[in-house]
């Protein structure tokens, strides 16, 4: 009995996080150096990445791509999603010159631009300013051509605001055969 208790102690004293898969933080932040009390603390705070302009600062940026792999006989159009969501305590302001708020490249395994965005879209020329209030989020949803991707292949969403060049974010995907 007790050799059966000890193993099952031993898993519920890790805890769930020791089994889940997590996300690496950004190549730019060095690696986060956690104790095993803090890896098991439910009230340990989410580290936030660190921009130069201190105007973003908090600012978290999440990128979904569907659907998954690309069927491109199927599909004309890829779907991205784009999340800007605040996790600071203050509200962070952001001022654009146009309307436009995001650009969306396509790229292939080299880094060469096959698709852009805006390439379809027209902007009209007026000031825009977005606020963002603490715990809150904005949701861009977007679609982009793939007439220029082949079957088979590896490929890179790259998303960015135009105006904050630190807020960019890249995901790989596939294209079905």
């Amino acid at each position: 009995m007790r050799r059966a208790l000890v193993p099952l102690l031993l898993v519920l004293a890790m805890g769930p996080e020791a089994f889940a898969q997590h996300v690496l933080p950004a190549p730019t932040a060095p690696p986060e150096r956690r104790s095993w009390f803090s890896r098991m603390n439910p009230f340990a705070r989410e580290r936030l990445p660190e921009y130069k302009d201190p105007r973003i600062r908090g600012l978290v940026f999440s990128l979904e791509l569907s659907p998954q792999p690309i069927k491109l006989s199927e599909v004309r159009q890829m779907d991205v999603k784009v999340t800007l969501t605040n996790k600071s305590k203050r509200p962070v302001t952001l001022e654009f010159p146009d309307s436009q708020r995001i650009e969306i490249y396509l790229r292939n395994s080299n880094e060469e631009i096959l698709t852009t965005w805006t390439d379809n879209h027209a902007f009209a020329q007026v000031l825009g300013t977005v606020l963002i209030n603490p715990q809150e989020r904005i949701d861009y949803a977007e679609t982009i051509a793939t007439r220029e991707l082949l079957p088979n292949k590896v490929y890179i969403a790259e998303v960015f605001f135009p105006s904050y060049p630190e807020l960019r974010i890249r995901q790989k995907f596939l294209t079905a055969p």
